[in-house]
């Protein structure tokens, strides 16, 4: 049987919760991967630490978005660390996005399109006159023309990236119940893999609390 698909949001510059995070997510039910963001890779040891990690899925969550040089040697920076996933603004351009796939080798090239705490009076806000569905679409079109490994995308959007991207689809805003945080456009796991989620990126849910308890909780959502 396939089994679910989770990556845990390592959001902490702690080292000792971090590898308390990875010890308690360990389970025979769901596949973990652990997710480090900026936070984490930018902290004192957060980047000696990821290097050491072994027989573990890494998702390095950099968010590149710069020219399409800047994006290339950041990406040639961290081929040490051999993450197996790593992020991009497709809004970074075509150009970027096809540059930085050239150079990612075995590290899986993730697309991130628009933000899960943005909606469409955000993006007003900043200067966006499409809405917010018909950018997610445009961006997941381009995703496909730079050939990226996979996409980032509220799991309320995933069937309208299906339409043009076929290869793997990661969902953050994941809850469990009603309390969003700073997400806006979020649903519960097992909404998102009914949607056609590959990956979920969970963290508070997972890893505020009592950490054992909360997969258990998540298993039972998956079990609906």
């Amino acid at each position: 049987m396939k089994k679910n698909k989770v990556f845990v949001a390592c959001d902490s510059t702690n080292i000792s919760r971090v590898k308390n995070i990875i010890k308690k997510t360990q389970n025979t039910k769901i596949k973990i991967g652990y997710k480090f963001g900026l936070e984490f890779l930018n902290s004192k040891n957060g980047r000696s630490f990821v290097s050491k990690l072994k027989k573990k899925i890494i998702f390095a969550d950099l968010k590149l978005h710069d020219i399409p040089n800047t994006c290339v040697s950041a990406i040639k920076a961290i081929k040490d660390l051999k993450v197996n996933y790593l992020t991009i603004h497709v809004s970074s351009g075509l150009d970027a996005l096809k540059a930085a796939k050239k150079v990612s080798g075995k590290t899986k090239l993730v697309g991130v399109t628009i933000l899960t705490s943005m909606d469409d009076k955000s993006l007003k806000e900043i200067g966006f006159t499409k809405n917010l569905k018909k950018i997610v679409y445009d961006q997941a079109r381009m995703a496909n023309k730079a050939k990226l490994d996979a996409i980032v995308c509220s799991a309320q959007e995933v069937n309208i990236v299906k339409k043009v991207f076929k290869k793997e689809i990661i969902t953050p805003g994941i809850r469990f119940n009603k309390d969003n945080n700073d997400q806006k456009r979020t649903l519960t796991p097992y909404q998102a893999y009914k949607n056609g989620s590959d990956w979920l990126v969970i963290g508070r849910p997972i890893t505020k609390g009592n950490i054992k308890e909360n997969i258990k909780i998540l298993i039972n959502h998956l079990d609906q």
